[in-house]
């Protein structure tokens, strides 16, 4: 199989899942989809390398986390020059009042949080797999996860009331 083919399978099969992955940890879909094209470009520049990986897909998360970090800072360092607060609006087209309210409530965590409670929740990577791909140690995965499923039980407990409230009128 060409080199290509093996990009091209790649990116059927992970590109959407990869976004909502993103996308959850981001809030930001334009941002999640850059991301992630990042990343399919650097494989299609080094597909030899990507067909050597046992887990493809873990390498373009990783790529693809490393490019929202680095749009973070960025963006943070800019608003802090301006005075400004907040990153840009979440996208929300086309999404089900559920997404959008799981992510309203991700963007309220700190950064790190959030990309632990994605990793482990909604990738379904333990805990091991996101302290490799995170670089820090599994401890501190774990004190992440913990502060941020407190942090975001209130926020996501609110939504399930407004819910029943809905459900019972």
């Amino acid at each position: 199989m060409a080199d290509g083919d093996t990009v091209r399978e790649l990116y059927e099969g992970c590109y959407r899942r990869l976004v909502g992955q993103l996308f959850a940890i981001c809030g930001n879909l334009g941002e999640a989809e850059d991301a992630v094209q990042e990343a399919f470009v650097r494989a299609v520049e080094k597909p030899q390398r990507l067909a050597r990986l046992d887990n493809p897909e873990a390498w373009l998360r990783t790529v693809a986390l490393n490019a929202v970090r680095l749009r973070y800072r960025r963006a943070t360092r800019f608003h802090g020059l301006f005075s400004r607060a907040g990153l840009p609006e979440t996208t929300t087209a086309g999404l089900s009042a559920d997404r959008v309210a799981l992510v309203d409530a991700l963007r309220q965590l700190p950064y790190e949080q959030r990309e632990a409670i994605v990793l482990h929740h909604i990738v379904d990577l333990p805990v091991g797999e996101i302290a490799v791909q995170l670089r820090v140690p599994e401890g501190t995965v774990k004190a992440r996860l913990s502060r941020g499923r407190s942090r975001l039980a209130p926020l996501l407990h609110e939504f399930a009331d407004d819910a029943e409230e809905v459900n019972h009128v």
